[in-house]
């Protein structure tokens, strides 16, 4: 009988124990359910730094469309998605940023914003006020946002960035050190977006080992004074694939997109696939090259004059279309409004004459499956016949809108 006590003792005791753990999971369960927390005129927050303060990790912050002003704030909890609704939430800096960074200023795990506006920020010390500042070793998703009129629009590193539907426009200095983004990392994606008139910076700008250029609009424009449209100064695996790219005769750089023109990160293939770019600077190069690159270039549109890519790299290219007069347009839908669809006047040498890319070095599936939508939207690319050339298809439809609920404008609060 005592043997048979002694024996049980231990189990009971770990019966015990494991209900006691789960207890205390179950406690800390309860403790730890994200919430969701509102800011508004005439809710629980009045400001979003309030609410900012208040957040634990796993929270979601509904905030209210409307004005917001000198309202900044850091973020430091983790997995957390801040949102604006009704509308977009505007956050105007009028002279104040947070720590001299930025109007918001993200230094958790896992961060997303929707559907918001930033504007105005100004750094006292270092040119570099962002709208987004963030240093974060997980994600930063930036969906639906508006980003206008700051030093940079964004500036930071995480381990993997994604940007779609949302819209850049004249951020910037004006010293060549600051542009409409500047990031870094080890992934970064921007697609279905609008990014154009960065002042005298760069309007794509990235340092990460990987990048996914996919289905935006890129441009200076009339007025635009930006340097270079794409500018991917450490090499790394690049994918600039179904962008409409547009080089404006205000530009201060003649080079439309840089590859690796400071460093080399110890990979250095690029792959531009199914573009199209104009330049309307009158001269330079559309595409700046490292020498040793290894470039891959298909179904691209080259129009307007300037030397397509610069010597001492290996550019393997087919099935491009080069035309350095404009006195031979591809028929575009309407080039003086940046319109650069096609129409059924488009020559041979553009409808139905791509080929299929194949896959990268690394099976990244090169074909492009989506196509840009005026503005900051996208909708897939289906193919009637053969893949044209460029950025878009001409006869086909398209399949179901891939575009984002509430569609952004680019409203120019200058």
């Amino acid at each position: 009988m005592n043997d048979r006590m002694k024996a049980s003792s231990p189990l009971s005791s770990s019966a015990c124990v494991g209900v006691a753990v789960v207890l205390s999971l179950c406690i800390f369960h309860a403790d730890s359910v994200a919430r969701t927390l509102r800011v508004g005129p005439s809710r629980t927050y009045t400001t979003v730094r309030d609410a900012s303060q208040a957040t634990q990790d796993g929270d979601t912050v509904l905030v209210d469309a409307g004005v917001y002003s000198a309202d900044v704030t850091e973020w430091t909890s983790n997995n957390l998605v801040v949102r604006g609704v009704g509308g977009r939430a505007y956050m105007r800096s009028d002279g104040v940023v947070e720590q001299d960074k930025g109007i918001w200023v993200f230094y958790g795990t896992n961060f997303t914003a929707e559907n918001i506006e930033f504007s105005g920020a100004a750094s006292v010390s270092g040119w570099n006020g962002a709208g987004i500042r963030f240093d974060t070793p997980g994600n930063l998703v930036l969906r639906n946002c508006y980003f206008h009129d700051n030093e940079d629009g964004i500036l930071g590193g995480a381990d993997s960035i994604l940007i779609e539907y949302s819209v850049f426009d004249h951020n910037g200095h004006g010293d060549g050190q600051s542009h409409n983004m500047y990031v870094h990392g080890r992934s970064f994606t921007i697609r279905y977006s609008y990014t154009h008139r960065a002042w005298i910076g760069h309007n794509i700008k990235t340092r990460a080992r990987n990048n996914y250029i996919l289905y935006n609009r890129i441009m200076d424009e009339a007025d635009g004074e930006s340097s270079y449209s794409i500018d991917i100064p450490d090499c790394g695996r690049s994918y600039v694939i179904g962008n409409v790219i547009e080089q404006g005769p205000s530009s201060v750089n003649s080079s439309m997109l840089a590859y690796g023109m400071e460093s080399q990160l110890g990979v250095n293939d690029l792959y531009v696939m199914s573009n199209t770019l104009v330049n309307n600077l009158g001269s330079g190069t559309f595409m700046r090259l490292r020498a040793g690159s290894i470039v891959k270039a298909m179904n691209n549109i080259f129009y307007g004059p300037g030397t397509y890519w610069s010597s001492g790299s290996t550019v393997t290219e087919s099935s491009n279309y080069f035309e350095p007069s404009f006195n031979n347009s591809p028929r575009f839908a309407n080039p003086a409004a940046y319109d650069f669809h096609l129409t059924s006047i488009s020559p041979s040498s553009v409808l139905n004459a791509g080929a299929l890319p194949g896959i990268s070095s690394t099976g990244y599936i090169l074909t492009p499956t989506s196509q840009y939508v005026y503005d900051a939207q996208g909708k897939t690319r289906s193919l009637l016949g053969l893949l044209d050339l460029g950025a878009f298809e001409y006869t086909a439809p398209g399949g179901p809108d891939v575009a984002y609920p509430a569609p952004i404008r680019d409203l120019r609060y200058r």
